[in-house]
């Protein structure tokens, strides 16, 4: 019970903190972005760096990190098929 109760205070304190940084960001679609994902990670490692240790959470971070490059990679690779196709179409 109580590591839900630090998951959402921590989560929430982290989620206003980069609400606040995608708010000042443009465009403004980046807001959604800034505000869910960072947060949520931070608010895992944090707990479980308190739960199961440091190495552990090294290990976790760098399989968030090699998912982030690979969604980047995903996201960049269909928008630029989707711009090719308008391009093509109009």
């Amino acid at each position: 019970m109580i590591q839900i109760l630090v998951r959402f205070l921590v989560g929430g304190a982290v989620v206003s903190a980069f609400t606040i940084i995608g708010d000042l960001s443009k465009p403004k679609s980046f807001a959604g972005l800034f505000g869910a994902a960072p947060s949520v990670a931070l608010a895992t490692l944090g707990l479980t760096i308190a739960t199961e240790g440091a190495s552990y959470a090294a290990n976790e971070s760098h399989s968030m990190m090699a998912v982030a490059i690979a969604l980047a990679c995903c996201v960049s690779w269909v928008m630029m098929r989707v711009a090719l196709a308008g391009s093509i179409a109009g």
